[in-house]
């Protein structure tokens, strides 16, 4: 991949901008595996990669500049506004709607806020793309000021945007370093972004996470739904390997064998349901936490619409609190953290029950030391997932079991 604005010396958020992506793959397999080598057993299915370009379902554009001449893409060393635009890394519907949201300030007169005074309105403008090409757009405000503007403009945004299904503003009066606030203003009368991938929609409300690249996503349930498939039928892993015996607890008696029913899988910190929703079906009793109590909305309207014969339930909670209150243990358990790791529930699961691990991880620094305070689990196949072309970053997910 080319681009301009790296060429110019504008962003250099791609650190791999202008290696051939074969050598960018390569590299962090190789980072990956080495960070994982104290289990020299691991098996690695192949690296799943994802398109060099176009690949970003979700945009957070800082705003700078004026009301007449607003930039959209980040802030230089000295705070100001470095417009972004043309930016190849957007999936092409996101991308398009970027000059309409330039004329959208400027129609509404909404003046962009300046770091070093602080003063002004509109912080960040946060956009998404379902696969179907519609579109959640919100408007990061200091406060209400602008308000009354955007409502009376939202028509022609509208006209101009017919696929822009949610429209929100949200308030962040802090000056903090970061994309939003807590308090939403649904400005439309759908509040949801259904993300269809396949036979699973996942609906994603304005504060729900979900991953950035969708083909890598999509791979990416579908990996942990395989091998959940693989742990109950008890069958081959398409890389040759086979699971130990899936018929008898670590201490060979007091529980039931793996394929009795209801087999019990965890999903904790599940977000709008991704994993949870793709691993379940008949015979199957699925719980997933997340401490996002939108998310946790996101995840039963996804479940409601989608699952017939399936048990599914879905919690708002601190993910280690929650698997201590619930009293047992999974048969299956997924984690899916954020980058600082699992920390104190590594020696819940250490302790626990659950005869299966799949760890999906977007920082391998930490999965390696979670994976570490849980010696009584043995990974057994791991994949990398390149969510963030261009970048050092990816996902990986880890298949361990139980083998004390």
């Amino acid at each position: 991949m080319q681009c301009d604005y790296f060429d110019a010396g504008v962003c250099h958020s791609c650190t791999f901008m202008g290696e051939p992506y074969e050598d960018q793959l390569a590299r962090k397999q190789r980072q990956v595996a080495s960070l994982l080598s104290d289990w020299p057993d691991l098996v690695w299915e192949p690296a799943f990669g994802s398109r060099q370009s176009h690949f970003r379902n979700k945009a957070k554009l800082v705003v700078g500049g004026t009301a007449d001449k607003p930039t959209l893409g980040i802030l230089d060393s000295h705070m100001r506004g470095v417009d972004l635009r043309q930016c190849g890394l957007y999936e092409p519907c996101l991308a398009a709607s970027f000059e309409t949201l330039a004329q959208f300030v400027q129609r509404a007169r909404i003046t962009p806020f300046d770091v070093a005074t602080g003063r002004g309105e509109l912080k960040n403008i946060l956009a998404t793309t379902s696969p179907s090409g519609t579109l959640m757009l919100r408007f990061v405000l200091r406060s209400t000021e602008a308000l009354p503007r955007i409502r009376k403009n939202l028509g022609w945004l509208q006209e101009e945007l017919p696929q822009a299904a949610v429209i929100t503003a949200n308030l962040l009066p802090e000056r903090k370093a970061v994309p939003e606030g807590r308090e939403e203003i649904v400005l439309t009368d759908q509040d949801s972004l259904p993300m269809q991938l396949d036979d699973v929609t996942l609906f994603l409300r304005p504060q729900s996470f979900f991953q950035t690249n969708t083909p890598v996503a999509k791979a990416l349930y579908g990996q942990a739904r395989d091998w959940v498939n693989s742990i109950v039928e008890a069958s081959p892993f398409p890389n040759g390997g086979f699971p130990r015996d899936l018929t008898q607890s670590r201490d060979n008696g007091g529980r039931k064998p793996l394929g009795a029913t209801p087999l019990h899988i965890w999903d904790l910190y599940c977000g709008v349901g991704g994993f949870a929703l793709n691993v379940a079906g008949s015979g199957r009793d699925v719980l997933g936490v997340e401490i996002s109590e939108q998310a946790v909305e996101s995840a039963r309207l996804g479940a409601a619409t989608a699952l017939e014969n399936a048990t599914v339930r879905f919690m708002a909670g601190d993910a280690n609190a929650a698997a201590r209150a619930e009293g047992s243990s999974p048969d299956i358990l997924i984690v899916n953290p954020p980058r600082r790791g699992i920390g104190a529930l590594s020696d819940w699961i250490e302790k626990s029950d659950a005869r299966w691990l799949i760890y999906s991880s977007c920082n391998a620094n930490t999965l390696a030391k979670d994976l570490t305070a849980m010696p009584s689990y043995q990974p057994h196949a791991a994949r990398l997932f390149d969510m963030f072309p261009q970048t050092s970053h990816s996902e990986t997910m880890v298949l361990a079991q139980r083998t004390q």
